[in-house]
């Protein structure tokens, strides 16, 4: 049987294996394609960026940050080029740990500075291939040292750094800046925004061995510059007073504001202690608060100048009218308001009641406002509000709602408690009194701009004194007290510097007027006034007729000295004052006096000071301790025309520290009045501060008193016989001023121990005794 032809299967076969080779191209593509769409697509930006880190340096340049200028344009922060020191840690390989050992040895100067330390260093370069800082902003010397060690992967970036040229010069004001040059304190952070600027890139581009192919850099830009009302000599000049009476004083902290009453101008803001912004490591965080505005305290009597204002403004009451103080106290609901122990004033004019800042005068000139009306003129006159200056954390201040004040808030009010107030708050208020009685609210910022100093389109706002009020009046201006008001409170401001409490703030050539003030400060522990820690203030303004300028000064717990405002504050106006009018070259309104007539002026208003502590001493009993007294001895070194510091009136409340006695010193004997209190009390803490200030004493050299110890016999009659080689009759002062009793006994070489003031009235011993060359005579002076 034939079978049919066997068929071959060679071309399935093929088939299948073409299918098979074809599904796995086709598999074998999709692959690659859903891979390249994931590296060239998904993952595209990541392979850039890795890119460009591998063949470009991007940097980031920091702008010029904006300069801050005083008036006068001078410098007061500017930002310079410095070197900063970076490494390549893939550069560095195997030897990172040793080139920060080396490089730490360099740049680690500070124990402070926490980033350069070895340690810190090589975590950075353990922490990043490309790129790591080694230290920024250093000096010439340190980068001049790094580069002689020329270190692989080391490198060099300009760079900004904010410099103070005048160090610590209104330090609280201008702030300080931080490792970013971003602001943290006054108006560098007040204005950062403004002042930093807008950053800058540089993109370089490099091989595989890192050479630099090329670069593209844009242009950073920098920031606004801002002039200031400040003048760097003012400011100088205050800090300078400030910084030498919170050393004597040994105080806290001390403020001085100097303002153009005019337009509200800040000419210097003067805080102790002060920092360095140049060493922002060694800051003392204690230091940073600018307390010009950003701290409150209980005025006291300068505050009486708001009370005396409304009530002549809004009551109709007169300088001339009488005020019924009471002999010293009176009681209201209960409570009992007391002035000063030694003061018993009745029926006083209101002028005189201001002068000798009597609380209970104060008071009732308060009471004859009532609650409401004072109230709206302690806010006209800017108090319990911002008062808006170009500074950072200043606050309101404490003044409650009359709907919250209690039965007798209206007294402590008049007398500037339960109250909190700033030192722009007082200094502005005194510019109101000055300037016509119109408010205008302070300022530190002149202007800001993109011009540089040199430009000639921006000019110097060198300040100049007028006695005109800008038109129109600025924002936030606004009339607090008529203008025949604030005549008024100029001639009685005028008149506690000439006859009241605030003696020791006149000034030579020049007409002054203010106000002194000292308030207890609060213990925190016990929430009662503090009878030890005190702050001393006086606000002023000079010349009366003029005002070019409104000084207010605050002085917070001073610890040496009588403490008070009439003696540590209001010497600091006066110096600060009198050196600012004439560095602005404003005329003189009154005779200039020499050395000696201010030294004889000084010791008058010393005397004047004292007088209401007077207890009727035995005159012969006192001349007899002071001129037995060892001729070395310092109580009695004091010539009489030294310059004392005098005791404050309104504060004589508080006891006065004792006189320091020399070891070399007699015992002072402790003689004794009739009403048995302690005679020699007073002429010792006179003499004490005779002492103190000739220590201070001025240029002219003192002539010192002759040397005699002689012996007192006290008559029965009230003569004084004194054994002596060589005597002289002591003259008669009755009638006489100090002034004419020291010129006349100095004409026949004896001094005089004054005691009281006015016109001389008793003296020891009687005139016609004889006595040596050199002795002290004991004169009475009342009224």
């Amino acid at each position: 049987m034939n079978q049919a032809p066997r068929q071959t299967l060679t071309a399935p076969i093929r088939r299948i294996r073409f299918a098979h080779v074809a599904l796995f191209f086709m598999f074998w593509t999709v692959a690659v394609s859903l891979r390249l769409v994931w590296l060239q697509v998904v993952r595209h930006g990541e392979f850039v960026e890795r890119a460009a880190r591998q063949q470009q340096r991007t940097f980031e340049v920091a702008p010029r940050r904006g300069m801050l200028y005083d008036r006068n344009l001078k410098e007061l922060a500017m930002t310079v080029l410095v070197d900063s020191i970076y490494a390549v840690p893939s550069e560095l390989g195997e030897n990172r740990a040793s080139t920060a050992d080396l490089l730490a040895k360099i740049v680690h100067s500070d124990p402070l500075d926490g980033f350069t330390t070895e340690k810190q260093m090589l975590a950075r370069f353990n922490a990043s291939r490309n790129f790591a800082w080694v230290a920024r902003r250093v000096s010439a010397e340190t980068a001049t040292r790094v580069r002689e060690m020329n270190l692989k992967g080391v490198y060099f970036q300009k760079e900004f750094k904010r410099f103070y040229p005048n160090n610590d010069l209104a330090a609280q004001v201008l702030g300080y800046v931080g490792i970013d040059d971003t602001g943290l304190g006054g108006l560098e952070r007040e204005f950062d925004d403004e002042m930093h600027g807008t950053p800058g890139h540089v993109l370089t581009a490099i091989d595989a061995k890192r050479h630099v192919l090329g670069s593209e850099e844009s242009q950073p830009m920098p920031g606004e510059n801002l002039v200031l009302s400040i003048d760097a000599n003012i400011q100088y000049i205050a800090e300078r007073a400030l910084d030498a009476q919170m050393e004597k004083m040994k105080a806290a902290h001390g403020t001085v504001v100097v303002q153009d009453p005019h337009t509200g101008q800040i000419l210097a803001l003067a805080i102790s202690p002060r920092f360095n912004p140049n060493d922002r490591h060694h800051i003392d965080a204690s230091v940073l608060q600018n307390l010009a505005v950003s701290d409150v305290y209980e005025p006291g009597s300068t505050f009486k100048l708001v009370t005396y204002a409304a009530a002549l403004d809004g009551a109709g009451v007169e300088p001339t009218d009488i005020v019924d103080c009471q002999g010293g106290a009176m009681t209201m609901y209960g409570r009992t308001l007391h002035d000063d122990k030694s003061d018993h004033f009745g029926r006083v004019t209101v002028q005189y009641a201001l002068e000798h800042s009597s609380d209970v005068g104060a008071a009732k000139m308060a009471l004859k406002l009532g609650n409401q009306k004072f109230y709206d003129y302690m806010r006209a006159f800017g108090f319990g509000d911002r008062s808006g200056i170009e500074l950072p954390s200043e606050t309101r201040g404490l003044l409650r709602n009359p709907k919250k004040w209690d039965a007798t808030s209206i007294l402590s009010l008049a007398i500037g408690q339960e109250i909190g107030v700033t030192p722009v708050q007082l200094v502005t208020m005194v510019s109101t009194i000055a300037n016509g009685g119109v408010y205008m609210p302070p300022h530190i910022l002149l202007k800001s701009t993109d011009l540089m100093r040199g430009d000639p389109k921006l000019q110097a706002i060198a300040f100049r004194p007028t006695n005109q009020l800008p038109s129109p009046l600025p924002d936030g201006s606004r009339r607090v007290i008529k203008e025949l008001t604030s005549a008024k409170m100029r001639m009685m401001m005028a008149s506690i510097v000439t006859q009241g409490t605030g003696k020791l703030a006149a000034l030579n050539g020049y007409s002054a007027a203010g106000k002194t003030g000292t308030a207890q400060k609060i213990d925190p522990a016990t929430r009662t006034y503090s009878h030890t820690k005190l702050v001393a203030s006086f606000a002023g303004f000079a010349p009366v007729s003029n005002p070019a300028i409104s000084v207010s000064v605050v002085i917070d717990t001073p610890t040496v000295g009588t403490r008070y405002g009439g003696t540590t504050s209001a010497p600091v106006f006066a110096e600060v004052a009198q050196q600012v009018l004439e560095y602005l070259g404003v005329p003189h309104d009154q005779p200039l006096k020499t050395t000696k007539q201010q030294q004889m002026v000084l010791a008058e208003k010393d005397i004047s000071e004292d007088s209401l502590r007077d207890n009727g001493a035995n005159l012969n009993q006192m001349f007899a301790d002071i001129n037995n007294l060892p001729a070395d001895d310092p109580l009695r070194a004091a010539a009489n025309g030294a310059a004392p510091a005098t005791l404050d009136v309104e504060d004589k409340s508080i006891a006065a520290a004792k006189p320091p006695v020399s070891a070399s010193a007699k015992p002072i004997p402790a003689a004794e009045t009739k009403k048995g209190s302690k005679l020699f009390e007073l002429p010792a803490k006179m003499l004490a501060s005779l002492r103190e200030s000739k220590n201070d004493s001025s240029t002219e050299p003192s002539v010192s008193a002759p040397k005699v110890n002689p012996a007192v016999q006290v008559r029965d009659d009230g003569g004084v016989v004194v054994d002596s080689t060589k005597r002289v009759a002591v003259p008669s002062f009755e009638g006489s001023s100090l002034r004419t009793a020291v010129e006349r006994a100095g004409q026949v070489g004896l001094r005089v121990q004054p005691v009281g003031s006015g016109l001389a009235k008793e003296q020891a011993p009687a005139p016609g005794t004889m006595v040596p060359m050199g002795t002290e005579i004991v004169v009475k002076f009342a009224r």
